[in-house]
């Protein structure tokens, strides 16, 4: 018979491994499956070039309005698109890159390599863009999110 590690956990009875148990029995997360995301293609993005292409878990007009993330999306700029240098003035955007290489312009304008793993924010009332400069596409995550 395997021995159980909690067991050597000064106070930790079965009651308490029950009580866990339970709890997190109704813990309640959403998953949005790649498949079911709201697909949509934006032209010349806040004055960007190109297209932006998207798949959104959900865009802003979804959330109820005490929920912080306003919205998420797998987002790709092919070589050579951009997203337009714009301002946040109600909500705050973070970049999490997956793949390629790309140009961002942070706050004061500044323009910053990123690859993928790098992660960009941009709070509110701050500006920015981002321009996919690699040979393969720009693959990021965007999530939005507003207090």
């Amino acid at each position: 018979m395997r021995s159980n590690p909690f067991t050597r956990i000064p106070g930790f009875t079965s009651f308490t491994a029950l009580a866990l148990l339970t709890a997190t029995s109704f813990v309640h997360a959403e998953v949005y499956p790649r498949e079911s995301m709201i697909k949509a293609e934006k032209k010349e993005a806040a004055g960007g070039k190109g297209v932006l292409h998207g798949e959104y878990a959900f865009t802003r007009d979804m959330p109820k309005k005490d929920e912080a993330i306003k919205e998420i999306s797998w987002l790709t700029l092919k070589p050579g698109d951009s997203i337009g240098y714009h301002k946040h003035t109600t909500n705050e955007d973070t970049y999490i890159i997956i793949s390629g290489t790309g140009i961002f312009k942070d706050k004061d304008g500044k323009d910053v390599p990123v690859k993928a793993g790098d992660v960009t924010i941009v709070r509110k009332g701050e500006s920015h863009g981002l321009t996919a400069t690699g040979v393969e596409p720009l693959v990021f995550v965007d999530v939005i999110a507003e207090q």
